[in-house]
């Protein structure tokens, strides 16, 4: 939601409500998902790619959304 998240070019700390913390959360959960699934919904290699910044690095980027979506979790 617009407004919702507050990022600072100091040295402050960003901050998201709770319901879009939960929002983006699942969207990193789901994110995961599909990098890894075996299933017909597994991303493709170039899709793979864009999301992981170029480069199709599955296994990595989908542990690292499951951490910070717990993270998220757990502090929202």
């Amino acid at each position: 939601m617009p407004g919702s998240v507050t990022i600072s070019r100091h040295q402050e700390t960003p901050t998201v409500d709770h319901a879009d913390a939960e929002r983006l959360a699942s969207v990193l959960e789901e994110c995961a998902r599909l990098l890894t699934d075996s299933g017909a919904d597994r991303l493709t290699e170039a899709q793979a790619a864009a999301v992981c910044g170029g480069r199709a690095r599955r296994a990595e980027f989908a542990h690292w959304a499951r951490g910070l979506a717990a993270q998220l979790r757990h502090s929202a």
